[in-house]
């Protein structure tokens, strides 16, 4: 809940001119803004190639969900794609790992491809429940709707001891938990653990992002506060 109409048309606009070099031609970008400016965003991306996301997505269709924004409406706005379970909405909004399975089945039955974030806070890394927790989130999912939901979805793994705090897990932490999060997908499905991606979303910025981006389970990143200046979101674009 960053910005204002000014400055979200500011940061769309150049990421618009940095699009303009061509060096990007391999790399998917998204943009995900706060939903009342996604018709906006919509409009000024045309056919730049970068795609639209919405940070959150109704687990109900329609009907008397006051200040709720439902997939259908996300799709007319241009969306793409939507977030679900971010880590703020989980531990701000108390959504359950039920809600967030029912958002994520809401995204795939109206055809938006949902971005499931999972992770653990400091306390549960401590106490050695990282795989527990990311492994309880996922079978959230796997058991609601299968493992070939997930492989026609994106997985985000946000560590939130990571999240805002400029902490960020070493290359080889991340990796160990992406690697985790495959190997677990691969014994239910060799083919959808290789097609899933995986994107690494713990204070990821141009600095670190090369680093993080050459280990062999991280396939992009989730960027939060880096991508409010366009010239760090495109960096670390150009890292992938």
């Amino acid at each position: 809940m960053n910005g204002s109409l000014a400055s979200v048309i500011e940061l769309v606009e150049g990421i618009q001119f940095g699009l303009g070099a061509g060096q990007f031609e391999n790399t998917e970008l998204v943009v995900c803004p706060s939903s009342i400016f996604l018709m906006e965003v919509s409009s000024m991306l045309g056919d730049t190639g970068v795609l639209l996301g919405a940070q959150n997505v109704c687990d109900q269709a329609e009907g008397a969900f006051t200040g709720e924004v439902s997939a259908t409406m996300l799709k007319a706005c241009g969306c793409r794609y939507a977030l679900v379970g971010h880590s703020e909405r989980r531990a701000l909004y108390l959504e359950s790992d039920q809600q967030v399975a029912d958002r994520f089945a809401m995204a795939v039955k109206s055809g938006l491809i949902p971005i499931l974030c999972v992770g653990e806070s400091l306390k549960e890394r401590e106490e050695g429940l990282t795989e527990s927790v990311v492994a309880r989130q996922l079978d959230a999912i796997i058991d609601s709707q299968g493992i070939v939901a997930i492989a026609g979805s994106v997985i985000a793994y946000e560590p939130v001891w990571a999240i805002g705090t400029g902490e960020v897990a070493t290359p080889d932490q991340a990796q160990a938990v992406h690697r985790f999060i495959r190997n677990k997908l691969a014994a239910l499905d060799s083919v959808a653990a290789d097609k899933v991606q995986i994107l690494y979303g713990g204070s990821m910025n141009p600095k670190n992002a090369k680093d993080l981006l050459s280990q062999p389970d991280i396939d992009g990143g989730l960027i939060g506060g880096a991508a409010l200046k366009a010239s760090d979101f495109l960096a670390i674009a150009q890292s992938v």
